[in-house]
């Protein structure tokens, strides 16, 4: 475990642990437990916390090799990998293709409507407030970050939604929404691409069935999580 490493831990979150590398580099573990609806439900499931790290570093070094800086640098363990050191931008950035979950419950649309381009949103991330939406212009009155690097931010997103998009789309997964973060890069104030991009944080449905594979299997009690995720490897060959 990486307990054993004698590294500094210094943040614990829901899916994830962190812990200082060295001045410029975390170590990133990623843990079995999942939660839902902001920690109201919760369980401790064997080998989720290795699969998320599989497809995350898989999915962040396709990006790294599309030209998107990620904090990515290399695999560490089976569950951790190793990550550059970033200062936070307080905000979830959640790129919608299709309407599901809290779109759905918002604006009374009927789920798996198509949007005829990619909606990009943005939540405060503040766990004590529930993550709760934030508008362009409240981002910037608040000084959570300057334009210029919100609009970045924005760009960067829609082109992860596209290279995602069109790489899953040949193994016959649909990509219909996910929530990215960023951050800047401590060591020289480069924006990234931070966090992870898993079946805990997008949603994808097969093309043909439309069967979650997941989060939403645990959320919705639709099924074996493990067995959803476990098809997201095998499709990406992982």
């Amino acid at each position: 475990m990486v307990n054993n490493y004698e590294l500094e831990l210094l943040y614990e979150g829901k899916a994830k642990k962190v812990y200082k590398y060295n001045n410029y580099k975390l170590l990133i573990e990623f843990k079995d437990d999942v939660t839902a609806f902001n920690g109201l439900k919760k369980n401790n499931i064997i080998n989720k916390g290795k699969i998320n790290k599989q497809i995350s570093s898989h999915f962040f070094e396709l990006l790294n090799k599309k030209g998107i800086n990620t904090h990515f640098v290399r695999d560490y363990d089976d569950k951790s990998f190793i990550a550059k050191w970033t200062n936070l931008i307080p905000l979830e950035v959640i790129v919608r293709n299709y309407a599901a979950g809290s779109f759905c419950k918002r604006y009374g649309v009927k789920k798996g409507y198509k949007f005829e381009f990619p909606l990009v949103e943005f939540s405060l991330k503040n766990d004590e407030l529930g993550d709760p939406m934030i508008t362009s212009e409240a981002i910037l009155l608040l000084k959570l970050t300057s334009e210029e690097i919100l609009n970045e931010i924005i760009s960067i997103s829609k082109k992860v939604n596209e290279i995602l998009s069109r790489y899953l789309a040949e193994v016959g997964i649909i990509l219909v929404d996910f929530k990215l973060e960023f951050g800047l890069s401590k060591e020289d104030n480069q924006l990234l691409l931070i966090d992870e991009i898993s079946p805990d944080t997008c949603r994808f449905w097969d093309a043909h069935t439309m069967e979650s594979f997941d989060k939403d299997v645990y959320r919705e009690d639709k099924g074996d999580l493990i067995t959803a995720y476990t098809e997201i490897l095998g499709r990406l060959k992982i």
